[in-house]
């Protein structure tokens, strides 16, 4: 079988997807941009709803979506990601920790950048020990206006 691609349109956003393995597991997941151009997936998928509504302000932890997620430290940090509750932030320190390896700040950084499981993994809610940090080819403005959703302003 070939995996399936689910978009959705967050108004306000655009228009983000998330790819399935054959399992059901998301194993991909490309966060809303403006002018992306939907492909004509059925929008009534139970994730195209659910981001929709995400986007628009509705509290979802996404906790019974099913992830690929990757051995390693990678994994680590995936699964530790996955308890940091909505409206709670952590430190890139404090998710290197949680990930069971204190020390590896700059390792959970790059792991939060390079991360194509978001908002599943919600790693908007990992901030520099000084201020709110970067986010990958999204930028800060997209970081502030994630953490927004959930009530942050930083």
């Amino acid at each position: 079988m070939k995996p399936t691609l689910v978009q959705y349109d967050a108004p306000g956003w655009g228009v983000g997807e998330v790819w399935l393995d054959d399992d059901g597991r998301v194993f991909y997941s490309e966060l809303p941009r403006p002018k992306r151009t939907r492909l004509g997936t059925v929008p009534s998928h139970v994730l195209s709803r659910r981001l929709a509504a995400f986007f628009a302000g509705e509290p979802d932890d996404f906790a019974d979506v099913p992830l690929r997620i990757d051995d390693g430290f990678y994994g680590d940090c995936a699964r530790a990601l996955r308890a940091v509750k909505r409206g709670e932030v952590v430190t890139y320190g404090e998710l290197a920790a949680l990930a069971g390896r204190p020390g590896a700040a700059r390792a959970a950084g790059t792991f939060c950048a390079r991360c194509e499981l978001a908002p599943f993994l919600p790693v908007h809610r990992v901030v520099a020990a000084n201020g709110i940090g970067s986010w990958g080819s999204h930028g800060v403005a997209y970081k502030r206006r994630m953490l927004a959703l959930e009530g942050w302003m930083l």
